[in-house]
């Protein structure tokens, strides 16, 4: 058998599904598109899930995809485990009440020996024990030996999430030879050893589970089989590892190059090279699907990736960013099947290298966390950190455990690594129930079934804003009164339904017998218009007809927003590179929030540009176009895409003359000049590599300028100047307010260094050391530092404690000299104690520390504690 590379076992895959008449279909984004119920795409049939439910007509009822799937339930697993990956590819073929197990066997069959070439009798199957069905398609269809054909239960080899579609399965398994074997005679598939791998997995869908134990046949049977693109080539290839195989080499030599390591060297070498190897090619993937790094989510799961393949790199000893690098020796592997990464390979870098470099600043956050720990710890006379602060700087702060090891040892410290480990197992813990609580598919859920047997909406909403409609169905109920909330659906409706961040239309429904109020309308995934509001007065009822009429002026205010969106990504296009591309908006009447990758703020410059494009646009008054093409054909005209979107076969496109060309489902004005007016605010940032741009158009600039007109006058009338001369005017103030303060500072400074100085003239000797207190009811915390690091610096031997209640709130602050230190008195130890004799806490350094009290009338009666708290320690 010829040792075939993962690429072209993927293409031979595809092309042999492709004759058997399966419609190839592009992988879907990694970032499920309507599926609140996954977090990233983890199967071949997930984005599948609504044709095999029937709420989605599938484009074809024979498909074949290779998938692209992410999974990262024990991301601490990665590398350790030679042979787990979070990024994975699954290849697919799906009947969607088309063939059923015949040819979905036979077809399995024909790939593995004829196509792949394996020795038919290395291969072996399995059946669900009560499948006489499949049973005899193997042995007496197909011809293969009984023995090789093995009964599994329920367990192993039938699909069921509980409710829903399921059914008995079907798997292949590899004979990898005796000697990888246990070593019992009766050693088959199923057993626990690695003689026998499965290589893929039909999954015969028969059934509908109703989530008591009942089974009843499904009326559409589907077939769903699936098999990882990795172990396939791992098989094939020979290779005892997923490593091994020739995509993964390449990616990791790469890597191996770039840290001067070899791979087999070294064992904890090998770790930190598969880990950076699996993490590059995972953030990688999942940047270009339009990931970004962020706190919650998807993006906290990027980030998690990229900090720990970091971590990795500095326990290999590479000293600056790198992983940005590496994109493209993924690119280069995966690009020919993925062309996305070829066309976004700067965003991707861009992205990543944005990140890396705000994780070596992370890192140096951490360092001196720790380091202010240690001294704590220290001070206090401590000799193990607590499992909790570890925990904290290796979850918060991406922190290496190993680093944080070395630090401490170093330090003559160890920290509390069974607390630590215990917090570890908590943390998993969640993720693997919040994982559990996701479900896998979600068989259980189905949006659409209330709506099953209910035509789907007509919209006109493009064409008009007026409509004669049929109340379908009201959802819930036959009739609605006056006061009562209600979900509608029309046959026919021209209010537009929120998506593509662009917000739905509102208005009336209304007939003699009642008007309800449209607040918010939703398309759920089958075509169906839910339109939500209240009934304001009268009734309605299913199957009455309404006059649906959307709000004309909030329509045009939307409109004006929408059109200017995309003349804003345009000019951005134009004035900071092509690299722009939209990362979210949303557009209401008359405003407008634009997502873009971008890294870095915009300057005066680059703002007024792009600004200044967008308005030179609308007063060119282009005319806007709008017409329906194949997907080909819109790219081919240099249509610009949705990030991350998955579009059908014919597409929408929206042309403002010759500027700008977007794929489109929203609503637009006939022409650029109808947007009026346009008026930006300046950019921010949302997430790494991603900026936000808030704007606004027509009568809501109009709004604005006249507010802040407003606002001008009454400003310069404070000031008693014309509102021409308000700059001058308010940096006159300015510069005095500046005078002023700094002639206060002055005074606080030396009023601090004079009640010092005279504390210390009226110390008392208590054995060799300068002890006093001072209080003052006017002093801040800044005010109190200052006075006792003025106190430490004119006195080595001195030990002092200052206390204020400025703002009714009790303060403490103690210095002792270096002197006072070496004699074993701390101020640390001594706030502490006069804290807490007001019903406070404190702590610090052996020579500065500050804390606060609750008891006011306290406060003599703590600073009286001094001199004894002196006399023990000096005793």
């Amino acid at each position: 058998m010829r040792k075939f590379g993962t690429n072209e076992l993927r293409e031979m895959y595809l092309s042999f599904f492709e004759s058997k008449d399966h419609l190839r279909a592009e992988s879907a984004p990694l970032v499920p598109q309507g599926d609140a119920s996954l977090l990233f795409i983890n199967s071949g049939m997930a984005p599948l899930k609504p044709y095999f439910t029937g709420e989605v007509k599938p484009p074809s009822k024979r498909m074949t995809t290779c998938q692209k799937c992410v999974r990262v339930i024990d991301i601490d697993r990665v590398g350790v485990m030679d042979r787990y990956c979070t990024f994975f590819e699954m290849l697919g073929h799906f009947s969607f009440g088309d063939y059923f197990k015949r040819e979905a066997i036979k077809w399995t069959w024909e790939f593995f020996t004829q196509v792949v070439g394996f020795d038919p009798s290395l291969l072996y199957c399995s059946v669900y024990e009560e499948d006489d069905e499949s049973w005899d398609i193997w042995t007496k269809e197909m011809g293969i030996d009984p023995a090789r054909v093995i009964r599994l239960g329920k367990d192993d080899n039938f699909w069921d999430v509980g409710s829903g579609p399921c059914g008995p399965c079907s798997e292949i398994y590899f004979d990898r030879g005796a000697e990888n074997g246990c070593g019992d005679p009766d050693c088959k598939p199923g057993c626990d050893c690695d003689r026998f791998v499965e290589i893929g997995n039909n999954v015969f869908t028969q059934f509908n589970n109703d989530g008591q134990g009942g089974y009843t046949p499904l009326a559409q049977k589907n077939i769903d089989f699936g098999m990882g693109l990795e172990r396939l080539a791992c098989v094939v290839q020979g290779a005892d590892s997923v490593y091994s195989i020739d995509t993964m080499q390449s990616i990791l030599q790469t890597v191996a190059k770039t840290a001067g390591k070899k791979y087999n060297d070294d064992k904890n070498s090998d770790i930190s090279l598969r880990v950076i190897t699996d993490h590059i090619r995972t953030v990688t993937m999942m940047v270009c699907d339009g990931v970004l790094p962020s706190n919650e989510g998807r993006g906290y799961v990027l980030r998690r990736l990229l900090r720990r393949a970091a971590r990795h790199g500095r326990l290999l000893e590479i000293k600056d960013a790198f992983l940005h690098e590496l994109c493209d020796a993924v690119i280069e592997t995966s690009g020919k099947a993925y062309p996305e990464l070829v066309a976004r390979r700067e965003h991707i870098k861009r992205v990543i290298r944005v990140e890396e470099e705000r994780f070596e600043q992370t890192i140096d956050a951490g360092l001196k966390i720790l380091n202010d720990i240690i001294d704590k710890l220290e001070a206090d006379g401590g000799k193990v950190m607590s499992g909790e602060d570890t925990f904290k700087l290796y979850d918060t702060y991406g922190f290496p455990v190993v680093l944080i090891e070395e630090i401490l040892t170093e330090r003559g410290l160890s920290h509390d690594s069974i607390s630590f480990d215990r917090l570890m197992n908590e943390q998993r813990e969640r993720a693997r129930k919040a994982h559990a609580a996701l479900g896998d598919f979600a068989w259980d859920k189905d949006s659409g079934a209330e709506l099953k047997d209910t035509p789907n909406t007509r919209y006109v909403g493009y064409d008009t804003l007026t409509a004669e409609a049929k109340i379908l169905r009201i959802l819930d109920t036959q009739t609605v009164s006056e006061g009562e909330k209600a979900t509608l659906v029309l046959d026919t409706t021209p209010f537009y339904a929120e998506s593509g961040g662009q917000v739905a239309d509102t208005g009336v429904l209304e007939n003699e017998y009642g008007v309800f109020a449209v607040s918010a309308v939703i398309k759920t995934k089958d075509g169906h218009y839910l339109h939500m509001g209240e009934i304001t007065s009268g009734e309605l009822s299913n199957g009455m007809t309404v006059s649906a009429k959307v709000d004309t002026e909030r329509r045009g205010a939307v409109m004006r927003a929408h059109s200017a969106t995309h003349l804003l990504q345009k000019a951005l296009r134009d004035v900071l590179g092509t690299h722009i591309e939209q990362a979210g908006s949303l557009v209401e009447p008359d405003k407008l929030r634009f997502d873009f990758t971008h890294y870095s703020h915009l300057t005066e410059e680059e703002s007024a540009a792009v600004r200044e494009r967008v308005i030179d646009y609308i007063y060119q008054g282009l005319d806007v176009s709008v017409s329906e093409m194949p997907l080909d054909e819109a790219r081919a005209k240099g249509a610009l895409a949705l990030f991350g979107e998955k579009y059908g076969s014919t597409v929408r496109v929206v042309g403002m003359g010759d500027v700008s060309v977007e794929l489109c489902g929203g609503t637009h004005i006939d022409n650029t000049a109808k947007i009026g007016a346009f008026a930006m605010k300046g950019d921010a940032s949302v997430a790494a590599g991603v900026r936000r741009i808030e704007a606004m158009t027509g009568k809501e600039v109009m709004r604005r300028l006249n507010s802040i007109s407003t606002m001008i006058d009454r400003t310069a009338a404070m000031l008693k100047v014309p509102p021409d001369e308000l700059p001058a005017r308010i940096e006159q103030h300015l510069g005095e307010t500046r005078t002023l303060r700094k002639a206060f500072d002055m005074m606080k400074t030396k009023q601090i260094r004079l009640e010092t100085d005279s504390g210390l003239m009226k110390a008392h000797d208590i054995n060799g050391l300068h002890v006093l207190t001072l209080m003052n009811d006017s002093w801040d915390a800044d005010m109190m530092r200052m006075a006792g690091d003025n106190l430490r610096d004119k006195d080595s031997d001195v030990v002092a404690v200052v206390a204020s209640t400025a703002d009714d709130k009790l303060m403490f602050a103690a210095v002792c000299g270096k002197n006072a230190v070496a004699k074993g008195v701390k101020a640390g130890d001594i706030i502490k104690k006069v804290c807490a004799a007001t019903g406070g806490s404190g702590g610090g350094r052996p020579d500065s520390a500050m804390g606060g009290g609750k008891d006011i009338s306290k406060v003599k009666e703590a600073l009286a504690m001094v001199d004894e708290i002196v006399k023990s320690i000096t005793s």
